[in-house]
């Protein structure tokens, strides 16, 4: 008689007596533990082709500039021309990194874009809110910490290394990222004409800027700040990667109008400036009222789209309060429900932090700040009161407000 053979696994080849289970196949076994062992591999390999395709849009679904905007608008309100222009611009990034060779050797150049408003109108909000829908990495750094190479302060370079990061240190991802560069009128020079001294946070910063936004290869320190002599650095080229730069530039109407005033001479001065709307000077803004600031000349032409956010007005703000889908009352409305808390609101209490919000000349900022002052004993107790419901009227708003406590803010 034969002997028989004992069943063992095909891949560890232990006998069926040495392990837990036995799965059987048409040729062949796999113990329980080959089967785990195989199941974390292909979780892995999984896991890692889905981080390839992390930022990986098909053509069929790029959203097209109009599409863009709609979406910018469920939660920005007013700004339609500055939404125009960032639509228009990420779509053509978009179209940059899907080009292919052609035979007519045209290639498309990045469009680079500067926003102008004033503090408060939405410019970080516009970067932040289009990095929900982008499927490229995204990052907003800001201006105000960097120096020129050699002195206290991080270098140039190190507005790359939040974008690696975010691209999860994919060089070839972050290569065809969008960087948002904020506060970036805190860079220009301290007078129109070229400094005969260092400017090491002002124009030093400039020059060193010019290379990121036209494109080139640049080492940069993988963990960010200084760099230094033994560290290992990424090399990134910035030839695909769009710049969208934003900033108050505070006090810039008066050389747009002083332009405006010079442009002409003669009896169409008085018509023209009866058509100038000085309550928003900012609309008729121009590479040469950048210049008169203090970007350089070649900072400007490396950002050829230029586009401005008007200032907030009272029926702006009052919207902002209520309407978007990540509102201000909204999102209290939300914290109060995670108490199992029903708040609501007087109408006239809105009114009254629209007026405030006026008075104290801060802007879109300012409603979160003051709404916050006014809620801020309630978020306190309410959680360990019991109640079920809240309700805000005017009264109680303007006791919040008048404390002695809460006078700074007259002050901003």
């Amino acid at each position: 008689m034969a002997k028989q053979h004992s069943r063992q696994c095909s891949f560890c080849g232990r006998p069926e007596s040495e392990v837990d289970l036995l799965l059987t196949g048409i040729d062949g076994f796999i113990c329980d533990e080959c089967a785990e062992r195989a199941h974390e591999i292909i979780k892995e390999t999984a896991q890692s082709i889905q981080s390839k395709n992390k930022f990986y849009i098909p053509q069929e679904q790029l959203p097209r500039p109009k599409e863009i905007k709609e979406f910018l608008d469920q939660y920005i309100i007013g700004q339609d021309d500055a939404k125009r222009y960032l639509s228009v611009s990420v779509y053509n990034h978009y179209k940059r990194l899907m080009q292919h060779k052609t035979d007519d050797d045209v290639e498309i150049e990045k469009s680079n874009i500067i926003m102008v408003g004033p503090t408060g109108t939405g410019k970080t909000l516009l970067a932040k809110t289009i990095a929900r829908l982008l499927k490229v990495p995204f990052t907003i750094v800001d201006a105000t910490v960097l120096t020129e190479a050699g002195y206290v302060g991080e270098d140039i370079e190190s507005l790359l290394t939040r974008l690696l990061q975010v691209a999860d240190y994919n060089v070839e991802e972050a290569e065809r990222g969008i960087v948002f560069i904020d506060e970036i009128d805190k860079i220009a020079r301290k007078g129109d004409n070229p400094s005969i001294t260092r400017d090491v946070s002002g124009e030093g910063v400039q020059q060193g800027l010019l290379k990121l936004l036209e494109g080139s290869i640049v080492n940069v320190p993988p963990q960010g700040g200084r760099k230094h002599p033994d560290q290992k650095m990424i090399p990134v080229n910035t030839k695909d990667i769009l710049f969208i730069c934003g900033g108050a530039f505070d006090g810039i109407e008066k050389k747009i109008a002083q332009r405006l005033n010079t442009q002409v001479v003669g009896y169409t001065t008085s018509q023209l400036n009866k058509k100038i709307d000085r309550n928003n000077l900012l609309k008729y803004i121009s590479p040469q009222d950048l210049k008169s600031f203090g970007l350089i000349p070649e900072i400007i032409g490396r950002l050829p789209i230029l586009t401005y956010l008007q200032p907030l007005d009272r029926a702006t703000l009052r919207n902002i309060l209520t309407e978007p889908k990540n509102s201000i009352i909204k999102q209290y409305v939300k914290m109060f429900e995670m108490d199992n808390v029903k708040l609501t609101f007087d109408e006239a209490v809105l009114e009254y932090i629209v007026d405030k919000a006026i008075e104290f000349k801060l802007g879109a900022r300012g409603l979160r700040s003051i709404t916050e002052d006014i809620m801020i004993d309630d978020m306190f107790e309410i959680p360990s009161s019991g109640k079920r419901k809240l309700h805000v009227t005017l009264d109680y708003a303007k006791r919040r407000l008048e404390k002695p406590e809460f006078q700074h803010l007259k002050e901003v």
